[in-house]
């Protein structure tokens, strides 16, 4: 093994150092990096000059890369390949967006608190988010370890979470923000879709929280009191204690376990520097609640 790894917590966030992942990696440290991911949650590589397909090829020794856009093809950016998502404030032409272009509405939404594809039947593992321009100010990412929030909480609360299922739906979360204008093929797309509220890890045993801004309803529940433990759960993860700021680099590879973190961007003056990024997401393989043996609900 020839990397370095720097735990930035003993348990959660670690920057990997003495890896070129422009280059094809041996198995024994593709290996070493798989289960220091899956013990740390988020993955720092510095100084990666990555194409496009590096990216991609990286990516997919995680499993199945997501093809699929939220928005209509026609109202995304053509710069990057369906492998990715435009993690940036341009518009298609490369330039800087329209203070009220769709876009950048329905991007508001990355500002919740949030775990990439949970809207989705098939949720998603991890995602890897490359910068190759960063802002002077802001526009930092949060994440929060939702395992260590879990194991926090009082007996009663896991108790009374063992078994529940939320309904995720990128709408919820975009409501959250005023973005109300999906078309018509954009919403039955992508109607709601059953989640566990906890989750095991499978690499590492953990039982983990699930939660994310794009709970809309919890079963069993009346909307008021699911909206609240939804509230009292997101207040509970995101303390100081389960979070960590990553302050951006050209360059930096961030990858993340999105079946056990959230995360979020923070504001920048984003009509005046640009800030430009790819995301690729690895896909589940089954939903939580198969992959728990849980009753699917209709």
């Amino acid at each position: 093994m020839t990397l370095t790894v720097n735990a930035l917590t003993p348990n959660f966030v670690a920057e990997i150092y003495d890896v070129d992942l422009s280059k094809p990696v041996s198995a024994e440290d593709m290996s070493a990096i798989k289960q220091v991911f899956w013990k740390y949650g988020v993955l720092v590589f510095p100084e990666q000059k990555l194409s496009p397909q590096n990216h991609v090829d990286f990516a997919q020794q995680f499993g199945p890369i997501e093809m699929d856009r939220v928005l209509a093809a026609e109202n995304t950016d053509p710069r990057l390949g369906h492998a990715f998502a435009d993690i940036s404030n341009l518009n298609r032409e490369g330039k800087i967006w329209d203070k009220a272009s769709r876009q950048r509405l329905y991007k508001e939404g990355n500002k919740l608190w949030h775990t990439d594809s949970s809207f989705k039947y098939k949720p998603g593992v991890c995602s890897l988010l490359y910068s190759t321009k960063v802002v002077p100010i802001g526009g930092h990412t949060e994440f929060a370890d939702q395992r260590a929030a879990y194991d926090a909480l009082p007996p009663g609360m896991k108790q009374k979470l063992d078994g529940l299922i939320a309904m995720h739906a990128i709408e919820y979360s975009r409501k959250r923000t005023g973005f109300a204008t999906f078309e018509e093929s954009e919403a039955q797309r992508l109607p709601p879709v059953p989640q566990l509220l906890v989750r095991t890890i499978p690499e590492s045993g953990r039982k983990s929280l699930y939660i994310a801004s794009h709970i809309g309803a919890i079963k069993g529940m009346e909307a008021a009191e699911a909206e609240a433990l939804f509230q009292h759960l997101l207040a509970h993860v995101t303390q100081r204690q389960f979070v960590h700021t990553h302050r951006w680099r050209v360059n930096d590879l961030v990858m993340w376990d999105n079946r056990c973190t959230l995360h979020r961007g923070t504001d920048f003056d984003d009509m005046r520097f640009v800030r430009d990024m790819r995301r690729a997401t690895v896909g589940d393989v089954a939903n939580t609640c198969e992959q728990a043996g849980v009753a699917v609900p209709a």
